[in-house]
């Protein structure tokens, strides 16, 4: 029947690739019972009783299991490449390890850790779940402690060695983030107060490849061991902000609800992240563009509040504010601001406001703008919100009129205060007509009504334009505005406190800690870390005036710590992606069977040389990727003595100190 099949397959382009037919998209058609395989399939009679289960009815039912054990049998369309990696290991017989991950890919089936490797902004690799039932041993040396190496020092005269870890210090690791937030445990475990990620979105064109087929159930297992270990690192009243776009924000918050609690759900936040303009805009008719991504913020149960979170300026003037205060200063404002922001006023704080209004004289707004002369509509908006603290309009309120009849004296002055039922101060015209019911005598300050909190909807933050050259570096796409994070890292932290970004891309995260002085750490495995994230702090560090450095008056100064997790396979690798003939290959070949970092799966007395030769150049490459274990490219601390591994005297004493193990 295997040839039936293969006949009856091969007459459909829907499921070949480069003209031989794929297994694996077969698999997932029939998961998602296509239509169209499983007409085929009904349509050869012989086919249709082995793989259907026929009613009383009359109702075919398809048994899937029974269609994809028969796709991943051995048998089952063999070829040299696949018949070599079942001998070695590398397949079973019901199996393809390397290529179906199903029993673990099954959300369901959350017990799982995705290393998530990739290092390479245009590779896509297929990464390795270990489920933690299963195999238990394996997960336990994939987040152990890690060894640490390359360690630098940069500050305001350069890169340095570096001769002692500080508590204080900043820290850039290089190395995949799963495996290094585990190596943070014993360091930082509970005393990170703010944790903020904008994570790969799964939409198939992220700049950072996850994974070829990152499907939803990937994602979140990917997520879900992130974020588990993230908790860990929270102290008490820690905050975490995950960004992400609506591909995945539903499934995401689902799963954080279940890891931090969704009684510790405080929000989630919609960003505008792009303007209604450009190519996105040519398909309106069919579809909303899309404008915005989230943040969902959860937080550990000792949290309480925000910090003051900034306000921001409303782009058009109200031309209800339309009277002028003379002799009223910015300093006088700022002193009633104080008083108006107290829980509750004092009859002393009235007098003291009526005191500051005394000299004032209210003239007319449009008057004033004629005496101006402004050049042009731009020039008179700008004077308009600089001036907005002795601007000021007047309402009706009936409750705020019988206070002040009620009033034995009122002040001989133009504009003067008075204590609210509830204690609080308000500002009034003396003059307004007595005779109406609700006659307009309330004093509203423009600049009150100007400055907005932003709430749940981020809308005022500009996402595009300048902050390409922001930190003096680029990345194409997903580069954050320093100003976002400046919002977030002032909402949630205080001075010195701890910030962590473990999907650190182009550094903004750590850009903006350094400029807010706050201690932080950053992780990221791409291949571009240094090229970025390092060439950005250090322009931070020589006081580099893009972002946010003249809202906080950044001057430069500090320091951090870059490292890397120690990837012994690393140059194996590189001369893999390197070699141009069979021979190279073949030594490579020798030397992996001899090397520490060999898949468990493959069993070294199978790999013989003689059939690896008969396979094309690009299956040998595809094979030596695949018999590497990736899990085990990183160095464990507790192998930190062990002469294979060659690590220095000096990185053993650093890495002792990192840990607290100082000898």
């Amino acid at each position: 029947m295997k040839q039936e099949l293969e006949h009856l397959l091969a007459q459909n382009d829907t499921f070949m690739v480069e003209g031989v037919i794929n297994k694996n998209k077969l698999a997932v058609l029939a998961r998602q019972y296509n239509p169209e395989l499983l007409n085929i399939l009904m349509s050869d009679e012989k086919i249709s009783n082995h793989f259907f289960s026929k009613l009383e009815t009359g109702i075919l039912v398809f048994k899937k299991d029974v269609f994809l054990q028969f796709l991943n049998n051995k048998e089952f369309l063999p070829d040299s490449f696949t018949a070599y990696k079942t001998k070695i290991g590398l397949a079973t017989g019901e199996k393809y390890l390397s290529e179906n991950n199903d029993v673990v890919l099954n959300f369901p089936y959350k017990d799982c850790i995705l290393e998530g490797g990739q290092t390479k902004d245009d590779a896509k690799r297929q990464e390795i779940f270990f489920n933690e039932t299963l195999a238990p041993t394996e997960i336990n040396r994939l987040l152990d402690d890690k060894v640490l190496t390359n360690f630098k020092r940069y500050d305001e005269t350069g890169e340095h060695n570096v001769e002692e870890i500080k508590d204080t210090d900043n820290l850039i690791i290089k190395g995949n983030n799963l495996i290094a937030l585990h190596s943070l445990k014993k360091r930082f475990a509970g005393k990170v107060k703010l944790i903020y990620i904008d994570v790969p979105y799964n939409t198939g064109n992220d700049s950072f490849r996850y994974n070829d087929s990152f499907n939803h159930s990937s994602w979140l297992t990917f997520m879900k061991n992130r974020l588990i270990i993230s908790k860990k690192l929270l102290s008490i009243d820690g905050l975490i902000f995950v960004q992400c776009d609506d591909n995945e924000q539903a499934y995401l918050k689902v799963m954080m609800d279940e890891i931090f609690g969704s009684e510790n759900f405080i929000n989630c936040i919609a960003v505008k992240m792009s303007e209604a303009s450009g190519v996105k805009m040519n398909h309106a008719k069919s579809r909303m563009p899309k404008l915005k991504e989230y943040i969902l913020l959860y937080k550990k149960e000792g949290f309480r509040e925000f910090n003051e979170i900034d306000k921001y300026r409303v782009d058009t003037w109200d031309n209800e504010n339309n009277i002028f205060l003379e002799n009223f200063s910015i300093t006088d404002r700022q002193r009633l601001i104080d008083i108006e922001t107290q829980d509750e006023n004092s009859d002393e704080e009235v007098f003291e406001a009526n005191e500051i209004l005394r000299d004032v004289i209210k003239v007319s707004l449009s008057d004033k703008i004629k005496e101006m002369n402004f050049k042009d509509e731009d020039d008179k908006n700008n004077w308009l919100f600089e001036n907005s603290y002795r601007i000021v309009k007047t309402a009706g309120s009936s409750g705020y009129a019988k206070i002040v009849k009620s009033l034995e004296s009122i002040p001989d002055q133009q504009l003067a205060s008075a204590l609210s039922k509830k204690k609080t101060i308000f500002y009034y015209i003396t003059e307004f007509n007595r005779e109406t019911k609700q006659p307009r005598l309330q004093v509203i300050f423009a600049d009150s009504n100007i400055f907005k909190n932003p709430c749940d909807f981020w809308q005022d933050i500009k996402t595009t334009g300048a902050i390409a050259n922001e930190g003096g570096v680029q990345l194409p796409n997903g580069k954050k505005p320093e100003k976002l994070l400046q919002r977030i890292i002032k909402m949630s932290t205080k001075e010195s406190d701890v910030v962590l970004d473990y999907h650190l891309g182009s550094g903004t995260t750590a850009a903006v800690a350094h400029k807010m002085n706050r201690q932080y750490i950053g992780i990221e495995q791409m291949d571009y870390i240094e090229e970025l994230v390092v060439n950005r702090l250090k322009n931070v560090i020589n006081g580099e005036q893009t972002g946010i450095s003249k809202d906080v008056n950044w001057t430069g100064g500090g320091s951090f710590v870059y490292a890397e997790l120690k990837n012994d396979a690393q140059d194996f690798k590189n001369a893999i992606i390197q070699a141009i003939t069979t021979e190279e290959l073949l030594e490579l070949f020798e030397l992996a069977k001899k090397s520490s970092f060999l898949s468990y799966r493959i069993d070294p007395k199978k790999l013989k040389a003689n059939e690896f030769e008969k396979l094309s150049l690009a299956e040998q490459k595809q094979i030596m990727f695949e018999i590497i274990d990736n899990n085990n490219l990183y160095v464990n601390y507790s192998d930190i003595d062990d002469i294979d591994y060659g690590i220095s005297a000096q990185d053993k004493k650093l890495n002792h100190a990192f840990y607290g193990k100082e000898q």
